[in-house]
């Protein structure tokens, strides 16, 4: 068993719904992105950046954090991953530079619980070299390959800093020879979701240690029909959250990876509908009514996840919950 490094602040889940690309090599798009509504922006060190970019995009990276406006939005970096010899060079700039303006460092093309306690060693040596809070920065691992995909339960167990578990859908396509060059959609000849498993198999390890699920790219940016379907079959399974790679795509991940205003204010009546009649006012029921629906210990478990996602969404409910007359 991988020995997991001691990193003692852990941190609550924060909202990602849409988690927008960001070339770290492109001046314009760093600035433009500061004023988009998406929940994550993360700066991208690996695929968006040419190998001859990615040594002064490291530099333009920690500028945009430092001096940039990213209120109310989950500060990302993703770095190169382990097999290079970019990653250790992109962490130490971008953490050294701009740590306290950062709250995750994403790894790419994890294959297995080693690179992400790999990158938690480094972390750690990091803040306490820069006087930093240790354990403040999160990890996000991406499943990029068979092989990562195999390892993911060890992968989600790896580390205290780890926060979500990302999809590649494309490195991952070309790492068990799917048939298909339009990444995010179904190869053809294939009938089923030929994605089901693989998204199943990352949410499952999630959820086992509390971690969010985020659903990968869809490439064909102005097809937002075609990202609308593909991000509810995600939502429907469970995910926090889909990538945006263009602005249009943002509002379409930010609804689909929310509740209904009807739902919603559902789940909130059955929280303070069994509050109450668990209360003593109401009687200490285990079970009750509310309305024609009978609710229990497991519909308010229910309830929570839906209520939470909603409260992240920073929504408002419209309905309020009145105790029975006896």
């Amino acid at each position: 068993m991988t020995p997991v490094p001691q990193t003692p602040v852990m941190k609550a889940a924060r909202p990602r719904r849409s988690c927008l690309a960001v070339p770290g090599s492109n001046p314009r798009f760093l600035e433009k992105a500061q004023s988009l509504p998406a929940d994550q922006v993360f700066l991208d060190l690996e695929d968006a950046c040419a190998p001859l970019a990615k040594e002064s995009a490291r530099h333009a990276v920690v500028d945009a954090l430092t001096n940039g406006d990213w209120t109310g939005r989950t500060r990302t970096v993703r770095v190169n991953d382990w097999t290079t010899h970019w990653t250790y060079r992109d962490v130490i700039t971008v953490v050294e530079g701009a740590g306290a303006d950062l709250d995750c460092i994403m790894l790419p093309k994890v294959q297995d619980a080693r690179q992400v306690v790999a990158l938690d060693l480094l972390l750690t040596q990091i803040e306490k070299t820069m006087g930093h809070e240790v354990g403040r920065i999160g990890i996000e691992a991406q499943i990029e390959n068979a092989r990562g995909l195999v390892n993911v339960e060890e992968i989600a167990g790896a580390s205290p800093r780890l926060e979500t578990l990302v999809f590649g859908p494309a490195d991952f396509m070309a790492s068990i020879n799917m048939k298909s060059l339009v990444v995010g959609e179904q190869p053809p000849g294939y009938q089923a979701d030929a994605y089901h498993y693989i998204l199943m198999r990352i949410l499952m390890a999630a959820r086992t240690y509390d971690l969010q699920a985020i659903d990968g790219p869809y490439l064909q940016i102005k097809n937002i029909a075609g990202y609308r379907e593909v991000a509810g079959r995600a939502a429907a399974l469970g995910f926090d959250g889909k990538w945006v790679l263009h602005p249009g795509q943002i509002e379409a991940a930010n609804e689909v990876f929310s509740p209904s205003q009807e739902d919603y204010d559902h789940a909130e009546l059955i929280l303070d509908a069994y509050e109450w009649h668990t209360s003593e006012a109401g009687g200490k029921k285990g079970s009750a009514m509310l309305g024609d629906e009978m609710i229990d210990e497991a519909s308010r478990k229910m309830a929570l996840v839906i209520a939470g996602k909603g409260r992240a969404a920073g929504m408002i409910r419209t309905s309020t919950f009145e105790a029975p007359e006896e």
